[in-house]
């Protein structure tokens, strides 16, 4: 008898596992953060990573997240606004934008994009990828970029775009496109640098990506405590490595 009720005992003994919907731009960073959490041995968390824009659609209508962590603090704001999430909850990191270019290829990683304005003029660009800006916080701040540069019409020829900025980081990465605009994240990744130069865009060429976390009504004791594992000590150290610039709480 002992023995037919001991998975059910194993089962509720194991860790919790939280659910977070996370930025794409954390896509790297994340299992670090999740694997240092679970050292600590209070739970475990998953991450579904996509766009920032499409999680919020997605929390309007229900999704099962415990925590978000955007990429664009609005996002977050406008959800506890309309009463969707309980509160504001906190920033966690500020992102920085990345010049891509095709190891090899026609392009000069030059986060001036002085570059590419003389890339666009002599045609050395056939495909050129952001995010979609329509929902992707990193493709709004690209758009924000490249018309402080001046390149913006002129780039509508060759312009493609990823369903998030890990999916325009991916296009160059694979000589889909000579180039992009996509997260300093992904661009030091081991996994995009391979393939990939890159060099950081200045941060005045755009306003801040302030990115913003915020646990749901869902939230259990796991996703309540990574909350603040991410905002502790340890947790911006990880995201540092990775290409983040600590948030100005």
């Amino acid at each position: 008898m002992a023995a037919a009720s001991a998975p059910g005992a194993r089962a509720r003994q194991a860790d919790p596992e939280a659910l977070v919907a996370a930025a794409s731009d954390l896509q790297f960073a994340f299992p670090e953060l999740a694997a240092a959490f679970a050292a600590e041995g209070r739970g475990r968390v998953r991450a579904v990573f996509g766009s920032t824009g499409n999680f919020a659609r997605q929390l309007r209508q229900g999704a099962p997240y415990e925590l978000f962590m955007a990429a664009d603090e609005s996002f977050v704001r406008a959800l506890a606004r309309d009463g969707v999430l309980p509160d504001e909850g906190a920033p966690y990191a500020e992102g920085r934008l990345a010049l891509l270019v095709r190891r090899g290829g026609p392009l000069a990683a030059d986060g001036a994009l002085e570059d590419l304005a003389a890339a666009l003029r002599e045609g050395r660009v056939r495909r050129f990828a952001i995010a979609n800006p329509e929902h992707a916080p990193y493709g709004m701040r690209a758009r924000d970029a490249l018309r402080a540069a001046g390149l913006w019409e002129a780039l509508q020829p060759v312009l493609v775009m990823g369903e998030n900025v890990a999916q325009a980081a991916q296009f160059v990465a694979s000589g889909a496109a000579q180039g992009g605009v996509a997260a300093l994240s992904l661009a030091m990744s081991p996994r995009i640098a391979r393939q990939v130069d890159h060099a950081p865009i200045p941060p005045h060429m755009h306003p801040p990506l302030i990115q913003r976390m915020a646990l749901t009504r869902r939230a259990g004791p796991a996703a309540r405590a990574f909350f603040a594992f991410v905002r502790s000590e340890r947790g911006r150290r990880i995201l540092a490595a990775h290409g983040f610039a600590p948030p100005a709480d």
